[in-house]
């Protein structure tokens, strides 16, 4: 199933219609899925080709995408949400590198923290459910 039809039935399911609206700022996400964009981010995209599109039906369509599980909301630390497509199935554990110069974020591969989380669990006798891990730095190019 593709992420227009995944989309489609989750608002099905949860009593909302996709409006027109609704699939343009999803579209955003389809064709900008590796970057963590703000609603201010998304606005400036839509409004070049959907003027009509305002700044609190963008916000307004992220809380419902957010409530349904399409996307997820973030915090980097920078003042601003930023909103990353969900898959369904990815696990809970998420990291994130993130430049505090350009705020350029890169999403790590768990593996590596996959062993810590085990640790935890056998050690300390804990039952991770989810963990979200942010380091902060430079990242290479602003580092130049």
């Amino acid at each position: 199933m593709n992420l227009m039809e995944r989309l489609k039935e989750v608002l099905k399911q949860k009593d909302y219609k996709l409006t027109t609206q609704r699939k343009i700022i999803f579209d955003v996400f389809s064709e900008h899925g590796e970057k963590h964009l703000s609603p201010e981010e998304i606005y400036e995209i839509v409004k070049t080709s959907h003027p009509e599109i305002g700044l609190a039906t963008v916000y307004r369509t992220l809380q419902i995408f957010d409530e349904i599980g399409m996307i997820k909301k973030m915090n980097f630390n920078d003042g601003c949400s930023r909103y990353e497509l969900t898959d369904e199935n990815e696990s809970e554990h998420h990291s994130h590198l993130i430049c505090t110069q350009c705020s350029k974020v890169i999403e790590l591969e768990d593996e590596e923290l996959e062993s810590i989380n085990e640790i935890l669990e056998k050690e300390k006798k804990y039952n991770i459910k989810e963990y979200n891990i942010k380091f902060f730095g430079v990242c290479k190019d602003c580092t130049k």
